[in-house]
């Protein structure tokens, strides 16, 4: 499992080697300890960097490890009609407006395009309520778990930074934790047969459905006593 947590010294050494032309974007990784993705050849973390790096040099790193960044219903617009509008690819406009990742500009631009106000960040917004959960696809909790930690797990930053709760940002870090990315894939809706589970998950099930056959007994000898005094009646 690789880290997800790189340090201001690796982005800036991973960006020179890249523009020094000596190196593809796989090497790049490579030298420096980056990840990869094989099978897609993605590499959407280094571009943002080399974006971000020439426009601000080594000073586009130097606040890395601050707290989640906040961002003005102002800079959201701007930053989302100036891709609109053919001013700059994504990963451009991202690193024009210093926004924290690809990821957050396209959640603005979707809700642009839906009419959804962009709102200004508020500090006082309370993210722990659980009406400030929405799905989440496998792709969506990756980043927003690589972003907490980047950001020393400021959890509440980060839920507020992408629209979700506080409890799923600390649980989806935890799973991470303890089992890396395999663990934030969701399961709910998934139900495992009897062939699929332990002989513990196997005896719990059957001890429950034993006792809805009891309840359902029960409840059929009542109704039947019920019947015997009305017509006794």
């Amino acid at each position: 499992m690789f880290s997800y947590k790189y340090s201001a010294a690796q982005k800036i050494r991973a960006c020179e080697d890249y523009l020094s032309g000596k190196y593809n974007s796989y090497d790049v990784c490579e030298r420096n300890g980056i990840h990869y993705n094989k099978e897609t050849r993605s590499d959407s973390a280094l571009r943002q960097w080399v974006a971000k790096y020439k426009l601000r040099g080594a000073s586009a790193f130097s606040d890395d490890h601050s707290t989640a960044k906040s961002y003005s219903s102002i800079t959201k617009i701007n930053a989302v009609e100036d891709y609109l509008s053919g001013k700059g690819s994504i990963t451009d406009i991202t690193a024009k407006y210093d926004i924290s990742s690809t990821t957050v500009l396209r959640r603005w631009i979707k809700k642009y395009n839906a009419n959804r106000e962009l709102k200004d960040y508020d500090p006082k917004r309370e993210v722990y309520m659980a009406e400030a959960r929405r799905k989440t696809t496998i792709e969506e909790r990756k980043e927003i778990v690589k972003y907490c930690i980047d950001h020393d797990r400021d959890y509440k930053g980060t839920a507020a930074t992408y629209d979700v709760s506080y409890t799923q940002v600390y649980s989806w870090v935890r799973k991470f934790d303890a089992n890396g990315e395999d663990a934030l894939i969701d399961k709910r809706g998934h139900h495992k047969t009897d062939d699929e589970v332990n002989e513990l998950e196997r005896l719990r099930r059957e001890n429950l459905r034993l006792k809805r056959q009891l309840q359902e007994r029960d409840m059929t000898v009542e109704l039947l006593k019920k019947v015997r005094e009305l017509e006794g009646m």
